[in-house]
């Protein structure tokens, strides 16, 4: 009996058990989650329409105006000059910078010279007696005649009879001979065709130099040329003697050039017009890296932006009662940072900074204290 009673408290508990938790889950209420409005801050500016200078930017490196490869036209061994043949030396202008051993093609030279003066001097008695007219000019020639100097011009001969008594001599053959050995002669010494410096030296004191041999490179490092190339859309519009400014690769200093000379043609694979801008300063040296700012043209009735604020399809975010649109533009330019755009309202508010997730119809408040372009 006492086990029965307790079967039947047992069942009657869990049986209300089971009631009183499904009345007490029935009554559990859940609060409702409140959504919370997002408004970004964004930082706008006010659009007003203005010209805007259109500047290429080209970079290139230095290259100096003047420069010179030193060749060889003559054989012989590098004699030692006044200073040393070593990249980095200066030379003034008709200072000798190679030196060639030439004493036996000069022996050669004297020798043709002396063969000159006396084939000259063979002819005298003939001139005293069958044309005496000439004969003091030729005296004259004689006297004047120095084996250690450059051979002088010969007499102008004024009649035909003369011409060609002297020519039948062969005097006309030999000079012009002694002539050409002697310009062969100044080939043994390179002297500077101006101030500069020596970039480059191939050859050493003692050296056997052959003809057609590289000897180096001379430099004037008082004027560079700084070789840029512009897209052909600007090629009209690039104009001689316009001044460009130069900057460093370190945007540490500034240069002032001038556009010296402009390509004729364009290039087929880059489709771009090649100008060379003339640039001079102390601290300036060939080879150095500089970028050039090209004032192309001026676009009237537009503004100015950051690249990144130009979305696809030529479009820009506005701000219309503090909600996000989206306007067409025309871009007419664009540079690495900057984009020029036309057909922009003016009065209407922009954006100067992207958003992150931005998107037609998002609720914004517009950033009252510092503009973006001051913050930046």
């Amino acid at each position: 009996m006492r086990k029965i009673i307790l079967s039947i408290l047992g069942i009657l508990i869990i049986i209300a058990s089971f009631f009183l938790a499904k009345q007490i889950a029935n009554s559990k209420t859940r609060p409702k989650a409140k959504v919370e409005k997002v408004v970004k801050t964004v930082f706008t500016e006010t659009v007003s329409n203005g010209t805007v200078p259109i500047v290429v930017q080209a970079h290139g490196n230095l290259k100096a105006k003047r420069r010179v490869e030193l060749y060889s036209e003559v054989q012989g061994v590098f004699q030692k000059g006044n200073r040393l043949f070593k990249p980095g030396q200066r030379y003034f202008a008709g200072e000798t910078v190679i030196k060639i051993d030439a004493s036996e093609y000069y022996a050669s030279v004297q020798s043709s010279k002396s063969n000159l003066y006396n084939l000259i001097t063979s002819i005298m008695p003939d001139l005293r007696l069958d044309y005496p007219e000439v004969f003091p000019k030729w005296q004259a020639y004689l006297s004047s005649f120095d084996l250690d100097q450059t051979t002088p011009p010969l007499p102008e001969m004024t009649s035909e009879k003369e011409k060609f008594f002297i020519s039948g001599r062969g005097i006309i053959t030999n000079y012009y001979n002694v002539k050409n050995q002697e310009q062969r002669l100044r080939k043994y010494r390179i002297s500077a065709p101006f101030n500069g410096v020596l970039t480059e030296a191939l050859v050493t004191e003692g050296t056997l130099v052959r003809s057609g041999q590289k000897l180096g490179e001379f430099i004037n490092t008082d004027i560079y040329e700084l070789e840029v190339s512009v897209s052909k859309t600007y090629s009209d519009l690039l104009k001689l003697n316009e001044h460009v400014d130069l900057v460093n690769l370190d945007r540490t200093k500034t240069y002032k050039g001038v556009v010296s000379r402009i390509n004729g043609n364009i290039d087929l694979a880059t489709q771009t017009i090649k100008a060379f801008i003339e640039v001079s300063d102390p601290d300036l040296k060939e080879g150095m890296y500089l970028e050039a700012n090209l004032n192309a043209k001026e676009e009237i009735e537009a503004i100015e932006i950051d690249r990144n604020l130009l979305l696809e399809n030529n479009q820009i975010f506005v701000v219309r009662d503090s909600v996000l649109d989206i306007i067409d533009v025309r871009p007419v330019y664009f540079s690495d940072r900057k984009v020029v755009l036309k057909e922009v309202p003016d009065g209407i508010s922009i954006l100067t900074k992207p958003v992150v997730g931005a998107y037609a119809g998002m609720l914004v408040k517009k950033y009252m204290g510092e503009t973006a372009k001051t913050e930046n």
